[in-house]
This record gives structure tokens, C-alpha cells and sequence, in this order.
């Protein structure tokens, strides 16, 4: 098994509503990427210093599904998405 772990840093200004409509996409990936073993995301609360503002954390069965998952187009549109509200992401792969 694998983890597939995103965080993300938005941009200053990012609204509330935007945030709404990430969550909104992510949730619905799991129903449309059958690769995906689980799948959870959130904001983070603590916002200290040196925290990220939101985290994304899947599961995969091996590289080759999550190879899938990352050209799959609707994780593509989603990548975009996080493209355009992020000022930085960082991502770790790592076996279970």
C-alpha cells in the first residue's frame, strides 16, 4: 500500500468559498477514481507559524494505481485547481 500525502499553503486572500469548492471536488473523487482506497483532506486548525493550511492524504494499492490516480483527468482538474490557490505544496509518497 501506499500514502499519498499532499499539504497545501494558499494564497493570502483565499476565500472561504473557494476552500468550500476544493473540499467539494475532493470529496467527490473517491466515487469517480476507482483507484483511491481512501481518501481524507481537511484544513488545518492549529495555524501556528510554521503550519500548512490544508492537507490531503489517499491511499493506493501500489505506484502503479497511484500513477493512475495522478493522470486520471479528474485529479488533474483538482491539481489545477490547487494550482491556482497555492502559493506552495509539498507531497510525500511512502510505502504502508
Amino acid at each position: 500500500m501506499i500514502k499519498h500525502v499532499v499539504v497545501i499553503k494558499f494564497k493570502k486572500g483565499t476565500e472561504k468559498s473557494g476552500i468550500d469548492k476544493l473540499e467539494n471536488i475532493l470529496g467527490a473523487l473517491p466515487s469517480q477514481i476507482s483507484e483511491i482506497i481512501n481518501y481524507e483532506f481537511g484544513c488545518d486548525i492549529l495555524r501556528s507559524e510554521r503550519s500548512y493550511d490544508f492537507a490531503i492524504v489517499s491511499v493506493f494499492e501500489s505506484l502503479e494505481t497511484l500513477g493512475k490516480y495522478l493522470v486520471h483527468p479528474k485529479h488533474q482538474e483538482v491539481a489545477g485547481l490547487i494550482k491556482e490557490m497555492s502559493d506552495s505544496t509539498i507531497v510525500v509518497d511512502f510505502v504502508l
